[in-house]
Formats: structure tokens, sequence, C-alpha cells
């Protein structure tokens, strides 16, 4: 077993609490598309999400530091939601957890949201 890597399962706890919420990966793989988005914009992408349950996910993926928020001052009011460095990073699993998916099973007759991988 010398020079097995040893990781703390408990760890897993964090990243359960980002990636077990239903909406959670289908946003940060969205907010990956363009630079940033206003809440509209993320509405009118997922179609099917309610606000209540869209304005809930962004809070806690904003509490836990996978995404930001940024508030212009203006009239009217716009803010800005954009992924993290962290974000990022978990959009790049997502991305490898999707083409898996994919490969398991054809895609079904459902509104579906598009991700798109940028060409380093």
């Amino acid at each position: 077993m010398d020079g097995d890597s040893k990781y703390c399962v408990c760890k897993l706890i964090g990243a359960i609490d980002v990636i077990g919420r239903k909406w959670s990966l289908v946003i940060v793989g969205l907010l990956g598309n363009k630079e940033s988005y206003r809440f509209s914009e993320i509405q009118k992408e997922l179609k099917v999400i309610s606000p209540k349950t869209l304005t809930d996910t962004l809070k806690k993926l904003e509490k836990l530091g996978v995404i930001k928020r940024k508030v212009f001052n203006e009239i009217p009011p716009r803010v800005e939601y954009s992924l993290t460095e962290s974000g990022k990073e978990l959009r790049k699993i997502v991305l490898e957890l999707l083409e898996w998916s994919t490969r398991l099973e054809e895609l079904k007759d459902e509104p579906c949201v598009i991700m798109r991988r940028k060409s380093s």
C-alpha cells in the first residue's frame, strides 16, 4: 500500500452538500457557458425551475463559494452570477460526469440545458 493516496471520506460531506441538490450541477454547468448571467437569463435557460428554487439554489451555491453574486448600483437593480475558481473546477468535473452519463444512457425527450466545453 506504499504510495497510495489516502483521503478522509468525511471531506465528501461538503461536496455532497453542493452536488446533492437537484439543480446545483445544472446551474454550475450553465454558468460556465459565458462570463456571467442575470437571474432572468438563468430562468429562461432552465425553463422548468421555479423562481424560488432558483433563488434558494443560487444562495446556497454562493454560500458554499461555488458562485459569486455581483450587485450593480443601478436603477433598476442589476445582479449577475458567475463561477468562482472553485466553481470552475467543479464544472470540469461536471463535464466529465456528463460525458460518462451520456455513454450510459441515451438522452430522454426532456428539456435539455446545453453545456459547452471551452477549448483551452
